[in-house]
């Protein structure tokens, strides 16, 4: 075995997005996906404790995404949003469900 330095030296390609304070508070949309799984009332109840929606509210977003596919869940702060859809997708993917929020930024 050979005691000598390789001359190969590797510089991984590393990009960081940085965003500004004003893109962090810009708000954005959270969108719950339909998909053909995830029990309806699995997707209430993350609505509820991920979203504080109340029961009649989840129910209505729920019942709006199962109709036309998507629907619009609360506008929130990007870094918020973010957070929220993560534990949200967090908690499906340890139930074993696809269930599945995207963001979109609020023109409004």
């Amino acid at each position: 075995m050979s005691t000598e330095q390789p001359a190969v030296t590797v510089r991984p390609a590393v990009s960081f997005a940085v965003a500004s304070d004003e893109e962090l508070e810009r708000p954005y949309r959270v969108i719950v996906q339909n998909d053909d799984v995830t029990p309806m009332d699995f997707v209430v109840i993350v609505l509820r404790v991920f979203f504080g929606l109340d029961l009649a509210r989840a129910e209505q977003v729920m019942l709006t995404a199962h109709y036309e596919g998507r629907a619009l869940v609360t506008v929130l702060p990007l870094q918020e949003a973010q957070e929220r859809v993560y534990q949200a997708h967090h908690a499906a993917r340890e139930a074993g469900y696809p269930l599945t929020f995207y963001l979109e930024p609020d023109e409004q």
